[in-house]
């Protein structure tokens, strides 16, 4: 199992591959933390117009988070799909940065609307790390210039 996850993939690079291995263990740190003991803060980046229970949001998106992470740590084969999901989903999340920035809402250190605000240039930057690490976007370009 060890040597599939060190193993450098078909045309991987070596810093793709250690952005990829960085990003899996962020996502399944922070996945667990969802769970346990930064759940309340979480709470904070749910938006209200979401129709679903916050704490069931929060455990959900926990979840999807250690899958993601631990996707991309042990299916290395696999990491451009999981690459443009993981894309996907932080995506998916950006309204919550933006639902904690618009309701003022405290929470991972983010204490002023200024905080909050600057938060929400890093989310590109995730979406970025997720499709480079994985080549995913390497591999968008290649098929677009076919």
């Amino acid at each position: 199992m060890k040597t599939e996850i060190m193993r450098l993939q078909k045309d991987e690079t070596r810093p793709e591959q250690t952005g990829r291995l960085l990003l899996g263990a962020m996502l399944v740190n922070a996945g667990i933390s969802h769970l346990t003991y930064a759940r309340d803060d979480f709470k904070a980046q749910v938006p209200p117009w979401l129709p679903m229970e916050t704490d069931a949001v929060v455990l959900a998106s926990g979840g999807v988070e250690i899958a993601l992470g631990g996707a991309l740590l042990i299916l290395p084969r696999r990491r451009v799909l999981i690459g443009r999901i993981a894309g996907a989903f932080f995506l998916a999340v950006f309204p919550g940065n933006i639902a904690q920035w618009t309701h003022h809402r405290s929470a991972f250190g983010l204490n002023s609307d200024r905080a909050r605000f600057i938060r929400l240039f890093f989310q590109p930057l995730l979406v970025a790390w997720a499709l480079w690490s994985t080549s995913a976007w390497r591999r968008t370009r290649q098929k677009r210039l076919r």
